[in-house]
């Protein structure tokens, strides 16, 4: 994988032009990816990942993202925590849902569980302190795909679960804003891409009619 842009640039130093716009066309191609499978980042590019996740922006400077890495044997118990998460959560769950939630960890290379160490009565409020930890897992997402993996965010039943934050390392009000699902991709296909007119309206001063 190429990290050859960040290795020549110093921390505090400014890309020249033509490397800008070379990593801003490879972010344009960016899409999230299920199919994933070995190798997953290690090494010098897993460190680039987390270092763009620590370069979110963080209100107060509270730095509140933490990063759990959840890799090689770990998926085993991993999964096994999940199944039992969606069994105390419903004792019925089908065994179907039961198989399917063991079976993604345990297919997916690398899981990266990104959340806020909230600080409860602070001044910034907490809802800043998590968004920090979503901006730092959209940075994530971002270093991950110039490096030339893939990844995909993961939300759901379980990364709310409250037991399964606590096993993480975050007890109420800290907590998961997701997890990192990534490797390398196996296949991708043509994706139809949002219209910005659908997304973008200027302000101009006057209240809009309801």
């Amino acid at each position: 994988m190429d990290s050859s842009i960040a290795a020549r640039v110093p921390d505090n130093a400014v890309p020249d032009a033509e490397d800008r716009r070379h990593a801003l066309d490879l972010l344009l191609t960016r899409r999230s990816v299920n199919a994933l499978e070995d190798p997953a980042p290690s090494g010098r590019d897993l460190e680039l990942i987390l270092d763009l996740g620590l370069r979110a922006p963080d209100h107060g400077r509270l730095r509140p993202w933490r990063f759990v890495l959840i890799r090689g044997d770990a998926r085993t118990a991993f999964a096994d925590r999940l199944v039992a998460a969606a069994r105390r959560r419903d004792p019925a769950a089908p065994q179907a849902l039961l198989d399917r939630y063991r079976a993604w960890p345990l297919r997916t290379p690398l899981l990266i569980g990104v959340g806020a160490v909230v600080r409860a009565n602070h001044v910034i409020p907490e809802g800043e302190q998590v968004l920090s930890a979503a901006a730092a897992a959209m940075n994530m997402l971002n270093a991950i795909h110039l490096l030339g993996y893939a990844g995909m965010w993961v939300t759901g039943a379980n990364a709310y679960d409250p037991e399964i934050n606590a096993s993480l390392g975050f007890e109420a009000p800290s907590r998961l804003v997701g997890f990192l699902a990534i490797g390398t991709p196996r296949a991708t296909t043509a994706v139809e891409r949002p219209s910005r007119a659908d997304h973008v309206v200027e302000w101009e001063g006057a209240s809009r009619a309801t």
